[in-house]
């Protein structure tokens, strides 16, 4: 994940989310293909065959949550 740039990082983290190319492109306001290069260039950075492979990849490196606080 340190081998992505910060907008790659977000364009990650959406597809981790299960959102299709033309989603993240609305949500972050670019155009579809820009996504597809985002997506490309992620996929060859995090060595991964298909967007499946990178988004399991994207959500094992994310840190866990916090536990709640005793009684809570």
């Amino acid at each position: 994940m340190a081998a992505l740039t910060p907008a790659e990082a977000q364009v990650a983290a959406l597809v981790a989310e299960g959102l299709s190319n033309a989603a993240i492109a609305r949500r972050l306001r670019m155009t579809e293909s820009s996504v597809k290069t985002y997506v490309s260039r992620i996929l060859a950075k995090l060595d991964c065959e298909n967007r499946v492979q990178a988004a399991l990849l994207v959500r094992d490196a994310a840190p866990a949550a916090p536990a709640p606080p005793d009684g809570a």
